[in-house]
C-alpha cells in the first residue's frame, strides 16, 4: 500500500476499514492474505472491535443477507453498500455496541466511501431494524447462513445433522491447546494454568488437549516460547492417536505445512525419518519455526518443497499421513471466509487433486504400510466417496477400521462433525497395504 492510500486510509472510521476488508474478501481475497495489511491501518485500540466485525459479519453473512432481502425494493448490485447494511445490522443483532453509535458510524463510512447518495437508504433500514430488534434476532437465528449450493449438499449429505451443522458453524470456535508431552503433562499444564488465573478446561477426546475458556494472546501463555503447548483443533488432535508405532519408522506427512501434525508425530514418536513434503514453502518456513520452537529433536526430519501429485520417496515408506487439500468446509467457524470464497465448482476440482495425491502417495508405501486420510471437510464427495472408489480401483488396499466413541461411523472411515464448544468438523480412514 503506498503513502497516499496509507494517509487516504487513516481518515476513514473503523467501520469503513472493516467495509474494505469485507469488500477484499467479496472480490476473491482470502481473509489472511489481507488482514496484517488492513489491520496495520487501524489504530491499536480498535483492533479487538476491528477484528470481531470483520469475522462476525463474515460469519453471519448469508444470514445477514437473508433478512436484509425483504427490506429492499430492488436488489442492491453493490458489494460496498452490501457491506454497509450487513455491518450495521451485525452490529446492531449480534453486539452490545449502543445502537445509535452503530448506525451512525455505519452510515458515516457509507459517505467516507463515497456512497452519500445511497447513505439515507442505509440509514432507513437500520433504523427499522433497530426498532424492530427482537423480529430481526428471531428471523436471524432461524435462518441457515449458508451458500445455496453449500446448502443443497449438507442437506444431501447430512439430513439427520443438517440443522445442527448449520447452527453450529455459525458459532465462534473454541481456541484449543495441544500440551507437548515432552515439556509437561496436561495436568501439570492445567494447575499452571489455574495458578495464572487462565480459565481452561481438558478436552473430552483428546488427552492432550485444554480448552481455553477466555481468548487473549496466545504467545503471553505460560511455556509458549519454551513449546509447552500449540494451538490445534481437538478433532485435529485425533490424528495421532490414529497412527500406529512409528518408532524407528520412515514417515511422510504429506500435505504438512503449517506443521501441527508433523509437530505431534515428533512428541509422541522417534521416527528413523520424517519427511514433512508441502507444495508452499512459506508455509514450510511456519512448520520449521513451530518444530524449533516446540524444541523436538530435528535430526532425522526432511523438510521438502515439492507437488505431492508428483513426488517420489527416496525409500520405501512406512507410514503415510495424508491430510488432503479439500474445501475446508469443517473449519468454516475458524476461516469465516470459506462461505464467501468457495464455489460449488471447486468441489469436483478438489476431489480430482485428492485422487492424484492419493494415487502417487499410495505408490510410495511399503506393503505392510499404513495410510491415514484425513481432511477437514463434511462433505461426502471429499470423504466417504472418495475412500469409495479408491477402495474400488485398489485391490491391494483394506481398511482398518477406527474403533472410537467418537464421531460417525461411514461406509469407510469416520467423520466428526463442528461440535458446539469442542471440535471442527474432520474426516479419518486409516488403510493398509497388502500386498
Amino acid at each position: 500500500m503506498n503513502q497516499s492510500n496509507q494517509s487516504s486510509a487513516k481518515h476513514l472510521n473503523l467501520r469503513a476499514q472493516v467495509i474494505k476488508t469485507l469488500l477484499a474478501v467479496q472480490n476473491g481475497q482470502s481473509l489472511a492474505s489481507v488482514l496484517n495489511q488492513h489491520i496495520n491501518i487501524v489504530s491499536e485500540r480498535d483492533r479487538g472491535l476491528y477484528h470481531e466485525l470483520t469475522l462476525g459479519c463474515l460469519r453471519q453473512w448469508y444470514s445477514l443477507k437473508a433478512i436484509t432481502l425483504p427490506l429492499l425494493t430492488k436488489p442492491l448490485d453493490n458489494e460496498a453498500l452490501e457491506s454497509c447494511l450487513y455491518l450495521g445490522l451485525y452490529q446492531i443483532l449480534c453486539t452490545r455496541i449502543p445502537v445509535h453509535a452503530a448506525i451512525s458510524e455505519t452510515v458515516n463510512a457509507a459517505k467516507q466511501l463515497g456512497f452519500e447518495p445511497m447513505s439515507g437508504l442505509v440509514n432507513a433500514i437500520l433504523r427499522r431494524v433497530s426498532r424492530e430488534t427482537d423480529e430481526f434476532q428471531t428471523a436471524l437465528n432461524n435462518t441457515h447462513g449458508l451458500p445455496s449450493w453449500l446448502f443443497k449438499r449438507l442437506k444431501k449429505d447430512w439430513p439427520d445433522q443438517f440443522d445442527e451443522i448449520c447452527q453450529n458453524l455459525k458459532q465462534v470456535a473454541p481456541l484449543t491447546l495441544r500440551v507437548n508431552e515432552r515439556q509437561v503433562s496436561r495436568d501439570e499444564y492445567l494447575e499452571i494454568l489455574d495458578e495464572e488465573q487462565i480459565d481452561a478446561r481438558p478436552c473430552l477426546l483428546s488427552n492432550v488437549g485444554i480448552v481455553l475458556e477466555q481468548t487473549g494472546n496466545i504467545t503471553h501463555l505460560p511455556g509458549f516460547e519454551e513449546g509447552g503447548f500449540s494451538v490445534q483443533d481437538e478433532h485435529a488432535q485425533l490424528c495421532a492417536t490414529l497412527l500406529p508405532n512409528l518408532d524407528g519408522k520412515v514417515v511422510v506427512d504429506a500435505c504438512a505445512a503449517p506443521g501441527g501434525k508433523t509437530a505431534h508425530i515428533l512428541e509422541r514418536y522417534n521416527p528413523k525419518k520424517l519427511i514433512a513434503l508441502d507444495h508452499d514453502a512459506k508455509r514450510l518456513l511456519r512448520l520449521s519455526e513451530n518444530i524449533e520452537r516446540l524444541a523436538l529433536d530435528q535430526t532425522e526430519v526432511e523438510i521438502v518443497t515439492a507437488d505431492a501429485t508428483t513426488w517420489q520417496a527416496p525409500e520405501a515408506v512406512d507410514c503415510i499421513v495424508l491430510d488432503a487439500p479439500c474445501s475446508a468446509t469443517g473449519v468454516i467457524r475458524r476461516h469465516p471466509d470459506i462461505r464467501l470464497l468457495r464455489q460449488s465448482t471447486d468441489i469436483a476440482q478438489t476431489v480430482a487433486l485428492q485422487q492424484q495425491i492419493l494415487q502417487q502417495m499410495w505408490q510410495q508405501l511399503k506393503v505392510g504400510g499404513t495410510l491415514l486420510y484425513i481432511t477437514c471437510s463434511i462433505l461426502k464427495a471429499e470423504n466417504e466417496q472418495q475412500m469409495v472408489t479408491f477402495f474400488a480401483e485398489h485391490a491391494d488396499a483394506k481398511e482398518v477400521k477406527i474403533e472410537a466413541d467418537w464421531g460417525i461411523e461411514q461406509i469407510h472411515g469416520r467423520q466428526l462433525l463442528p461440535t458446539e464448544q469442542t471440535g471442527d468438523g474432520f474426516y479419518y480412514c486409516r488403510i493398509i497395504k497388502t500386498a
